[in-house]
């Protein structure tokens, strides 16, 4: 009886004449059966690398994108959506009264009815009844309450207001080195400058000419504003309160809660690196310079972007003098 060899392999399988197979040559025989299977499979992949191959050649661009293409980080989904206030508890917006003839050329005479606290605000307000000057009826306006301020006082505002802590005066009424808050920006806009708790400005100097005053700012920077602009005289109302320490969690929680959705925020290097360009690593840390160009696109935007400078600045003084000073300074050093 003739035999014929299949293959050899661990051992010699026989495949006889009338079919009897041995155990060695199963490996095989399935094998052979499958080569098909994985054959046309190494094609396809084959025909799949030439032409994505062919595509990149053809468009560079659409390739990179589509091999660059990551996750949205948090900056990303931030900037974009409908941003919605939490004004639930919210009392009105603090202001001062519309610009009017009475403020414009003399003054009016407001009283204080009460103080009160504003959810996310740390500055108090005070809620000041006004009389109309054209119709017989009262108007309550909200101001931010200066420091020494209380219930059951008297507030004057306009041009012929006495300079008392508390009163609304054109800027440009004002002598130098007066400290006020709540100033406006551009006459009638109802204050929008050292608003928050304990800060103010202060009148460095006028320019009759121009019709300009000069304010130094809390930030230290210098601004010149229109001397038909608002102020308050005094300091906001509710100073030291970033003096005390949170000491635990629940404290920023709650201080959090009522003002925006920014707390708590996960630092990027914490994160994985599909999360945020900073993640990643064996230890935590950024990996490359933490410095992104302007151009860059918006996932690769987290870090400082765009920075003229990074640390600490060397010339503190120098940086916010404004031109005109330091030209001043200048000439008083030689």
């Amino acid at each position: 009886m003739s035999q014929v060899a299949v293959l050899r392999g661990r051992g010699t399988g026989t495949l006889g004449v009338r079919g009897s197979v041995t155990f060695a040559t199963w490996p095989a025989i399935i094998a052979l059966i499958r080569f098909p299977i994985w054959f046309c499979a190494l094609r396809h992949w084959a025909d799949r690398s030439t032409a994505a191959q062919e595509a990149k050649t053809a468009n560079p661009a659409a390739s990179s994108s589509f091999i660059a293409m990551g996750r949205v980080i948090r900056n990303q989904r931030k900037s974009g959506g409908i941003f919605k206030a939490h004004q639930k508890h919210r009392i009105a917006p603090a202001a001062f009264r519309p610009l009017d003839f009475a403020e414009r050329n003399g003054y009016i005479r407001g009283l204080v009815k009460d103080i009160v606290h504003e959810p996310g605000r740390g500055a108090p307000l005070a809620r000041v009844v006004f009389r109309d000057p054209y119709r017989y009826k009262l108007r309550t306006e909200t101001f931010i309450a200066t420091e020494g301020l209380a219930t059951g006082s008297f507030i004057y505002c306009g041009k012929k207001a006495s300079l008392t802590v508390g009163n609304v005066l054109p800027v440009g009424a004002l002598p130098e080195g007066t400290i006020v808050c709540n100033v406006e920006e551009k006459p009638g806009d109802r204050g929008s400058l050292a608003r928050t708790s304990g800060n103010y400005a202060t009148v460095i100097g006028h320019d009759p000419e121009t019709g300009k005053t000069r304010l130094r700012l809390p930030s230290g920077t210098k601004k010149t504003v229109v001397s038909t602009a608002r102020a308050t005289v005094g300091i906001v109302a509710g100073g030291g309160r970033i003096d005390k320490p949170m000491l635990k969690a629940g404290r920023a929680y709650h201080k959090f809660k009522v003002k925006r959705n920014c707390w708590p925020k996960t630092r990027g290097v914490a994160m994985n690196p599909v999360d945020h360009p900073h993640g990643g690593g064996n230890h935590q840390h950024i990996g490359h310079a933490s410095t992104v160009r302007r151009d860059a696109v918006s996932g690769q935007k987290c870090g400082l972007i765009a920075a003229r400078r990074t640390g600490r600045a060397k010339y503190q003084l120098t940086t916010m003098l404004m031109p005109s000073d330091r030209i001043e300074k200048t000439h008083q050093s030689h």
